[in-house]
Order: structure tokens, then sequence, then C-alpha cells
């Protein structure tokens, strides 16, 4: 397979497109929905050339970069409303001083959190290398207008650590905290059914024709990787690669899915602890001990002060099987030192899962779009399954834990009763589909991940026949930030996605587990 590649004349004429970003007030009309025309009532998309977002941290490379905002319908479904919206856009330069002309454009996860802090990690983990890193907000996200942020859900995340995982005061001000935002989104006139997947992929594939670019690559995690997916089914012109981390194949991102992957993850920690002798010696039967202790803690929760990780004054958390087993999912105790957290909590010593659990009790107020979140998941995982189908599915993952804790999706606690008071349409129909492609694509896995389970990207590739799979050993979600060895496949890919050097996967392995005393 040839290597695609622009003519001179294509990729002179986008560069220098990119490089002034167009004439303020451009304007490239995306592609029209699906089964239906053209419509004059339906905005075209334009770029408006802008100062960079002010971002609660500094992000050194939006010094040199060339930022705006993408002006898109908000709905294009509703062609007469007329509405739009800004999404943050940034071009970071490439650290090369001749650079491909095909940039990275990057797809955060989520959906619902900054991409602008992103920018960091991906120069670091050199994605801006060779080729310039395009950056956009998703729909309603940080620094968009408008922004979908939840101020009520961020203040109920800090009390949760506070409550039981499962609990009725817990499910009663989460839900209060969903209505009170919805209310407030609803009465600002957002049309919260428009901040979906299928609109996001609409909105990059116009971001890419406003900016004059003929060709780039996408890389994506998590949610990313099911909208890079969504992204290359709807609109497959002008993507050279696409490379995908943390895998989410949109035709599985269910409800149920969630406790498949946290299985997996888990599984997979504990697997390997038994595996190395030390590991193994020091916490035989690790398994065993974990399902004690998820049984003991619901039955028995403890409640202790612990200090966040980051300082602070120490606040009240409790500890359950719910939380437990969520903080195992998010990765919030390091995975090289899952096993002794669960040995020194059957012994008494719950400290680093109270840590763990403290830090939710510091939430950036404002941050997170938790609006496109709810709207992602309540019109896409959630419909066609039940809360007895999420229970059935804990219960075949963990087998022999409390129904309390297996009737919660991981993540996602009382998920559908959300749902019922976000009410937008279903839209699995359209989005639950595997993409079928033939251009190169790269899936990489980190095979202690909870939240993507690493087997997921098999179901991925089987429909994509150009593409390469990689599982990093040790590795939780969002692999290339984690692992020199998946930065350096994921560069190679960019240079040839026909054939990517994957040769450092082989002879990894996880770091080796703590050993604490007993």
């Amino acid at each position: 397979m040839a290597k695609r590649s622009l003519n001179a004349t294509a990729a002179a004429a986008a560069l220098a497109c990119l490089a002034a970003f167009g004439p303020a007030g451009s304007s490239a009309a995306s592609p029209p929905a699906r089964g239906a025309g053209p419509s004059p009532a339906v905005p075209a998309a334009r770029f408006v050339p802008g100062p960079c977002p002010k971002t609660p941290e500094p992000v050194a490379a939006l010094d040199r970069a060339r930022c705006g905002f993408l002006e898109v319908p908000e709905n294009r479904a509703a062609r007469s409303s007329g509405r739009t919206i800004k999404l943050a856009v940034a071009v970071i330069p490439a650290a090369s001083a001749k650079p491909a002309a095909d940039p990275v454009v990057f797809m955060a996860g989520g959906p619902g959190g900054d991409t602008f802090d992103d920018i960091p990690i991906l120069v670091d983990a050199g994605v801006n290398r060779d080729r310039e890193l395009v950056i956009m907000a998703q729909r309603g996200n940080l620094h968009d207008r408008p922004n979908l942020a939840c101020p009520e859900l961020d203040r109920f995340y800090a009390r949760y650590v506070g409550l039981r995982y499962a609990s009725a005061p817990a499910k009663r001000l989460l839900l209060d905290a969903v209505r009170s935002c919805r209310d407030r989104l609803a009465a600002d006139g957002i049309d919260l059914s428009a901040y979906n997947t299928a609109e996001n992929a609409a909105d990059f594939a116009d971001l890419r024709t406003a900016l004059g670019i003929a060709e780039w690559n996408v890389y994506g995690y998590s949610y990313g990787s099911d909208l890079a997916l969504t992204y290359l089914r709807n609109h497959p012109e002008g993507i050279r690669a696409v490379a995908i981390d943390s895998v989410t194949p949109p035709q599985v991102a269910t409800l149920p899915w969630t406790w498949s992957s946290a299985r997996e993850g888990i599984g997979t920690i504990l697997r390997a602890c038994a595996a190395e002798p030390r590991c193994s010696s020091r916490y035989p039967d690790l398994s065993r001990t974990l399902t004690e202790q998820v049984r003991k803690l619901e039955a028995n929760p403890l409640t202790l002060n612990a200090r966040p990780p980051r300082g602070g004054d120490p606040v009240k958390v409790v500890l359950d099987g719910g939380a437990v087993l969520n903080l195992l999912v998010a990765n919030a105790v390091k995975a090289h030192d899952v096993p002794a957290a669960i040995d020194e909590l059957s012994r008494g010593r719950p400290e680093r899962f109270a840590q763990a659990r403290a830090a939710d009790s510091v939430q950036a107020v404002g941050m997170t779009a938790h609006g496109l979140t709810e709207s992602v998941a309540c019109s896409e995982w959630a419909p066609g399954y039940s809360e007895s189908d999420v229970l059935n599915a804990g219960r075949r993952a963990f087998p022999g834990w409390p129904d309390s804790v297996l009737a919660q999706a991981p993540q996602l606690p009382f998920q559908y009763d959300a749902c019922g008071i976000w009410n937008v349409p279903d839209r699995t129909s359209a989005q639950r589909a595997a993409t079928v492609s033939a251009v190169p694509a790269l899936l990489v896995s980190g095979t202690f991940d909870g939240k993507t389970g690493a087997s997921w990207a098999r179901e991925a590739a089987r429909t994509l026949s150009r593409s390469t799979s990689v599982r990093i050993p040790g590795i939780t979600h969002w692999v290339v930030p984690q692992s020199p060895c998946a930065q350096k496949v994921l560069a190679s890919f960019l240079a040839d996605p026909t054939s990517p050097d994957t040769g450092c996967v082989a002879g990894l392995a996880p770091k080796p587990f703590t050993i604490s005393p007993k």
C-alpha cells in the first residue's frame, strides 16, 4: 500500500491557507446531513481568527499558536433556526523546522473535558514533533460559546466523597444538580439535543475545510476514539490516517459495556501480580481478598478523614464497596500500587484508597462541560438497555459482589435517572454502528485500562482493513503520554501509516508492583 500524499500544488495551497487561517470571515460549507439536501437556511461554517484562550493554568505552546473560533450551526438538522455556536481552535506549531504538510488534529476524551489543558501533555509526548497540531474544543466545552459547564455537578462531586457511593442521599443530590443544570442551560436557549457525537464529527469536518487543509491525520483517545471513528465513518474526505488510543468503538459504547472493561482492566492487574513472584508471594489470592473487602465495606462502610494528595485540609471520606470499585476503574490508585492498596485495606490500613477518594473533594468548578457529557450519555450510551441489563453485566463481571455495587455502571452512577431528567432524543440508530474503512489506522491500548478494556480494540479493528493494533503492558487509560514506546509507534505511524514500526513493544513488561511491609 502506497503512502498517500498531497500533490505539490495542493500542499502549497493548504500550507499557505493554514498559515494565515484564511482571510477574516472566510467560510466553507459543511457537508449536509445524510439523507437531507442542502438548504440555504443552514448557515455555513467559517473560521474567524482571534486571540488564544486564557487558560486557568499557563500553556506555553499557546504563546506561538494561531487561534480563533470556528462558527458552525448549533443543530444542522434544525434547518430553520439559524442559531450558531463558536468553537475555540488553536494550531500549535511543529517542533521541526521542516514540518510535514499534513497536520494532526486531536480529539479529546470525556466527553466534556477541557481540550486545551491537554496541550502540554500532547507536546511533551511529541505529537507535534513533525507536524502542526490542531486543537479544537468539542462543542459545549470550556472556551466555547456556549459553554455547557455545570458548576452544580462540580459542587456535588466535591461533596460526594463524604457519601456512600450508591446511597439515597447521593442519588438525590446528584439528580438535583442535574436538574438545576439542565433547567439553566435550556432557559438560555441551548438545544441540548444538538450536543452529540455526529455534530461533533461534522464540526471537525467543517474545521478542515474552513482552514483550507487538504489532508490531515486524526489522533483521539477514549471518547475521542469514539468521535474519531464516527468522523471517519461520516466524513472520510481528507483523512490521511487515524490513530486511536484507549479505544471505545461506537457500536459497543453502552452502559453495560463499562462492566466488561472494568473487569478486564482490574483482572489484568491482579493476574500480572500473580505472575510476578515477589507480588504473588506477598499478596496471594488477591482476587479473593478484593472480593472480601468490597463485600465487607459495602456492609460496613468506613468513614474517616483523609488529606487530598495535592495537599489541603483533611476531608471526610466514606469508603464502601462502590467507592473502592470506582477508584480502581478510574486509576485513582496507581496500577503498580493496587496490590499493596488492597492488601493494606484488608489489614485495616485504608489510607491509599481514602486519599485517592479525597482527591475528588477538590473540584475545578466550571472546567468540565457536564452538559455535553449528559447529552452524549443519554442519547447514545443509555438507550436500548435497562438498569437490570447493567446489573446483570456487573454480575457477570464480578460474581459474588453485592448487587448494590453492581447496579451502577462504573463512573456513571444513577445514569438512567439522570437521563430521565436530561430528556434528549435517542440517537443510537445513527450512532451505534461499526466504522468500515480502508484508511490506515493505529489502535493503541493499555493492558491495565479499566475504563476502555484493551480487548475492545479488536472489535474496532475488525472493520478497519488497514489497521495496526498494539498493546502496551502495564499502562492504564490514555496510553501515549504514559509510554515512550507508544510515542515512538505513533510517530512512526504518522511518518508512514502503512508500515509503522512497532518493534519497541516486544519485551515490554509492567512496572514492578509495590511491595509494602507486613
